[in-house]
């Protein structure tokens, strides 16, 4: 008598427990590390908000509305880093457009001076804590994307929004890809390969390359 599907059935039931409690720790992560950090880096947060308000006339922060878990649309949040008319300072100044395609930060015309130090050292993206605490974003996941931009992946990207996305992720600690296929080849294994033990360890990675980076 063939047992297969009752030992199948009996297989999944860990499976899906180990995956549960994974959730779990991943929520008591996020809020484990991200409220300290708020409450630490406020007069930061303060400061740099003061400033980016006196460089130039506009928001404090910008809004991106980008696709997250189940595919719901939010808006993620951080520092606003270019002048309100940007991209008419980009048309007026057309032979910078390789430079700015290329990533070149300093050649940007659209960036502001206080822009162009938050971009430098990833303090733009500081906000974004606050999206992890509305549970619209988590620490760790993939890179956002916006709704023609997750189009591109096409059903390449099995399951993006089946996970929260992350302020870091795989793709971020290895190097930034520009090639897509090779982006959607990280995310694709993150979310297949996903516990609570690859976040920690990404988070560690991303640690050691932002300090590698500034210096």
């Amino acid at each position: 008598m063939i047992q297969a599907p009752a030992s199948n059935k009996a297989n999944t039931i860990p499976n899906i427990t180990a995956r549960r409690l994974h959730r779990w720790l991943k929520l008591g992560l996020d809020y484990a590390l991200t409220l300290p950090t708020l409450l630490l880096i406020a007069p930061l947060l303060l400061t740099l908000a003061a400033l980016i308000k006196l460089d130039s006339p506009g928001p404090v922060l910008y809004r991106r509305r980008v696709v997250g878990r189940r595919g719901r649309e939010f808006d993620a949040y951080k520092f606003r880093t270019m002048y309100v008319d940007g991209n008419d300072r980009l048309i007026a100044n057309r032979d910078q457009w390789m430079e700015v395609l290329s990533g070149d930060i300093d050649a940007d015309p659209r960036l502001t001076r206080v822009g162009r130090f938050l971009r430098r050292y990833g303090l733009d993206e500081l906000p974004r804590l606050f999206n992890v605490l509305n549970r619209t974003m988590s620490l760790v996941g993939p890179r956002m994307m916006t709704r023609a931009e997750l189009l591109k992946f096409g059903h390449r990207v099995e399951g993006y929004c089946s996970v929260l996305p992350g302020m870091t992720g795989l793709w971020q600690v290895s190097g930034h890809s520009r090639q897509i296929d090779e982006r959607v080849e990280l995310e694709t294994q993150y979310i297949q390969n996903w516990s609570i033990w690859m976040d920690v360890q990404i988070l560690i990675q991303s640690v050691v390359v932002a300090f590698t980076v500034q210096a």
